[in-house]
């Protein structure tokens, strides 16, 4: 029972209550800013989902980006928690990714104790090992204006240590129908001008644009290592 006395003392001084948003509570914004929906009234739209890495991109591909996330484990908490705190924020679209914990976690146990206490339950070790546990992870987007290139980017690290800077950025997703797919941009290539002018950060490439907008273009440019140069139409806003 001292087991059960401690995990119920540290349930009681760092556990959500009952009717708390875990989703709300473990949430961690990720955009600089005050990203949210251009949509007065956004329809808030939840999935379930299944590669982050690869439906990250495709999201940034859609046209969508990414305002933050939750992470956190615990026992069954509905999906309707994710979807409300995404309209609290004001995201146009939710993912949700639930897997098995696979291990006795001390978030894990609190919640499993919350609602055996709820229930009036008497608690055993062998309760302990058979709780089951999940981890939770969600991702909200908020859907981007028409953009000015279309492209996200990061900058590149020097293969050389002793290397100062390394030149151009890397691609990591195009938006689709953008100028930058238009022209021919594809992830994985390495940007190295814009109207002949170096680009070596995203900040650097979004102050170009936003000066070059309604123009056409030549982006210099990096793809399994042969310099090629596209034509792109700058957008206007």
């Amino acid at each position: 029972m001292r087991l059960l006395f401690i995990l119920l003392l540290a349930f009681t001084t760092f556990c959500a209550q009952a009717d708390e948003n875990w989703y709300a509570k473990y949430y961690q914004t990720q955009a600089k800013g005050q990203l949210a929906s251009m949509q007065p009234e956004p329809k808030t739209e939840i999935y379930v989902g299944k590669n982050k890495q690869e439906e990250n991109v495709s999201m940034l591909e859609q046209g969508y980006d990414l305002m933050g996330v939750s992470s956190f484990e615990g026992k069954d908490i509905p999906p309707e928690q994710a979807l409300a705190h995404g309209r609290e924020i004001r995201a146009d679209r939710v993912l949700v990714y639930v897997s098995d914990a696979g291990k006795n976690t001390p978030i894990s146990q609190m919640e499993f104790i919350r609602e055996a206490r709820k229930s009036g339950k008497e608690l055993t070790e062998k309760d302990f090992q058979e709780a089951p546990k999940y981890s939770y992870y969600a991702t909200y987007w908020a859907k981007l204006p028409t953009p000015l290139l279309g492209v996200h980017v990061i900058k590149l690290v020097p293969k050389d240590e002793d290397a100062a800077s390394a030149d151009g950025v890397n691609v990591v997703a195009v938006i689709r129908g953008s100028p930058a797919d238009q022209a021919g941009l594809q992830r994985g290539d390495v940007l190295l001008t814009v109207a002949g002018r170096p680009v070596n950060k995203p900040e650097e490439l979004s102050a170009l644009v936003t000066g070059l907008q309604g123009q056409i273009v030549p982006l210099g440019m990096v793809r399994d290592g042969e310099e090629k140069t596209l034509q792109a139409q700058i957008n206007k806003r």
